[in-house]
């Protein structure tokens, strides 16, 4: 259907749009904010939704079909246009930007440095004024532990603020007090400002300076065992061996005057996920997790600068040093806008961590925020709600007669043209059934198109032949499909909808799905289905898809596999079970073919007769095919198997 153009509505007049720096604000006839974002340059950025509609994304004129007013407003600099937006996102929850999504809150420890004898508390609140927070902390359990710990080591105020106030009144001390769980001025055994100095040590230890505390208490600690003031030494003791577990139940990680966050991202083409470790005294003091769903064709570096910025609302103070996968492309404006939140403690540097502990960390929350996304899915996925209003929205989309709860999804995978090989995967009712999975090889075909079209007609000659025997839906692989998918845009719809035409077959409706942009292809429609990015029939059509990929990725791999294993069983002198050694040792047969006679000779099963004739083996008959399968090899522990 021809999408309206209603842009000339709200379109400024030429030259109205300023030059300088600033944000804007797309909002619908209703007043209702759609979407937020800035620019260096004002006119150059809003010019490109200006741009004749067949050259837009699809999401983007999405948005622009639903609005009905421009504004912007002016800055000074990068920076003020960076927390503006930041600002205006959060206030208006737009929802053509990043949405941010936590599935659960995190306890954090918090100081009430506002009150007039702080506590230390476990809280899930984010937002109490005045309270200097530390962490969040995966485990409650965990946490509960170590305050318990903590208020050994650093004896502070534990009783409520009623109780407090009372105490204070009367001159009485706490209930707490009375029993010897509570050691703030309410307890009569030390002042407001005793008190306060108490508490500046116990944030400067979990700020990352606890060594000094700890020499500090040990020092005290011999000098009253040395006066014989047995029983002071006996409490410092005890506050030494508390802050010590603290110290003991956090791994180090970096030196101990190392201070700073590390964000992982994982993203597809609908949500996103992120992990922050939380790193304080080089030890690890917190980590957390959070998904976010990705609009208007985010690029990694945008979604990572909004990643950043979330991690520090409300009272949470950056560290002096931040480590990200990439550079979000406002990086200097990004770290204006994060120091704003150290007054007087130094500006925040963010940067790409390049050799050493700091890249492990990295990979670490790289790989945390991947299983984290991996399990949203799942999750989501395992609804039986969202199941079928999956199927059901599928139904209305593409206008089918009843819901697809037989889907069979098509993919094609091949390495730079070779080694062609198709997956088809079955869905029903939303739900994977792995026992009806097939493969196809493919020998003979000019692209990706006519692949498509040989496992269609496969498929629909084995779908005919099932009817004309007449066989009863016993096999669930003989079950008929509602739907069939294929992986790509509109090239491979046709190439499936010509295969389908062939063989006689009108009940099964077609579709395709592009993976960039993730729209749905119909036959004979030259405008593609735009689905919601919050859509579940998108995110089962997405999910169906990624499982047809990871599929033919896997019968790819094995086909590799055995010519690899079969060229290494020509060598002489190498059985089944020393080829395997050797793949598994050196991993590919590039890697075998550069290894020197020595390497070859320590490896199992190996001599130095049989290392010579592996090396005159590779080196004399193959090795333009041995370097073509060690780039194989490469190319696929490149790609990435979606779970």
């Amino acid at each position: 259907m021809q999408e309206i153009d209603r842009r000339s509505e709200f379109r400024p007049a030429q030259g109205e749009i300023p030059t300088s720096p600033g944000v804007y604000r797309f909002s619908d006839r209703h007043g209702r904010v759609l979407y937020i974002g800035k620019a260096k340059n004002l006119r150059a950025r809003l010019a490109n939704y200006f741009q004749p509609l067949h050259s837009l994304m699809p999401r983007t004129r999405r948005m622009l079909a639903l609005a009905a007013k421009l504004d912007w407003t002016v800055v000074a600099t990068d920076t003020e246009s960076l927390v503006l937006e930041h600002t205006w996102i959060t206030e208006f929850k737009p929802p053509f930007n990043v949405q941010f999504k936590d599935d659960k809150t995190y306890p954090y420890l918090a100081v009430t440095l506002r009150d007039e004898a702080p506590r230390l508390i476990i809280t899930r609140n984010e937002r109490i004024r005045g309270a200097r927070y530390f962490g969040p902390y995966p485990k409650v359990w965990a946490l509960r532990e170590t305050t318990a710990l903590l208020q050994r080591a650093f004896p502070i105020r534990t009783c409520n603020e009623a109780d407090y106030q009372r105490a204070m009144r009367s001159g009485k001390p706490c209930l707490a007090g009375q029993i010897g769980r509570c050691h703030g001025p309410c307890s009569r055994l030390i002042t407001v400002e005793e008190h306060r100095a108490r508490v500046q040590e116990l944030v400067a230890f979990l700020g990352g300076g606890d060594t000094g505390h700890l020499r500090s208490l040990q020092r005290a600690m011999r000098d009253a065992a040395a006066e014989q003031r047995y029983e002071d030494a006996a409490r410092l003791r005890d506050q030494v061996q508390a802050v010590e577990h603290v110290m003991e139940k956090n791994a180090v990680v970096l030196g101990l005057d190392v201070n700073l966050d590390v964000f992982g991202l994982r993203a597809d083409e609908l949500a996103a996920a992120a992990h922050q470790f939380i790193i304080r005294g080089g030890r690890i003091r917190g980590e957390r997790s959070w998904i976010v769903d990705v609009e208007l064709d985010d690029s990694p570096g945008t979604l990572l600068e909004q990643v950043v910025q979330s991690a520090y609302e409300g009272e949470r103070e950056p560290p002096p040093e931040i480590l990200v996968p990439l550079l979000p492309e406002n990086a200097g404006a990004l770290e204006e806008a994060l120091s704003a939140h150290r007054p007087r403690r130094g500006r925040v540097r963010v940067r790409v961590p390049e050799r050493g502990e700091k890249v492990q960390l990295m990979d670490r929350a790289v790989l945390n925020a991947g299983e984290h996304l991996v399990r949203h899915k799942l999750k989501r996925a395992a609804d039986l709600t969202a199941r079928t209003d999956a199927l059901a929205e599928l139904q209305q989309a593409l206008g089918m007669a009843e819901a697809p709860l037989r889907i069979e999804c098509i993919d094609v995978s091949h390495l730079q043209g070779t080694g062609v090989v198709a997956s088809l995967v079955v869905f029903e009712d939303g739900l994977p059934a792995k026992g009806a999975y097939r493969k196809y090889r493919i020998e003979e075909t000019s692209d990706d198109t006519d692949s498509i079209h040989q496992v269609v007609s496969r498929r629909a000659a084995q779908l005919n032949a099932a009817r004309e025997a007449g066989e009863p839906p016993s096999g669930v692989y003989r079950d008929r499909p509602q739907l069939l998918v294929v992986d790509g845009g509109e090239p491979q719809v046709r190439a499936a909808a010509r295969a389908l035409a062939e063989a006689g077959i009108d009940d099964v409706a077609l579709c395709g799905i592009a993976k960039r942009l993730e729209e749905i292809w119909l036959p004979d429609d030259p405008y593609p289905v735009i689905l919601p990015r919050t859509s579940e029939a998108l995110f089962l059509v997405q999910r169906i898809r990624d499982e047809a990929h990871r599929f033919a990725i896997t019968f790819q791999r094995q086909r590799r596999s055995t010519a690899i294993a079969s060229r290494l069983s020509e060598i002489p002198g190498l059985g089944p079970k020393r080829v395997q050694a050797l793949l598994k040792h050196f991993g590919s047969v590039a890697r075998l073919r550069a290894a020197s006679h020595a390497e070859l000779s320590a490896a199992p099963g190996l001599g130095p007769k049989l290392a010579e004739q592996v090396m005159d083996h590779l080196g004399d008959s193959a090795p333009a095919a041995a370097a073509k399968l060690g780039a194989a090899q490469h190319a696929s522990t490149s790609e990435e198997d979606p779970a």
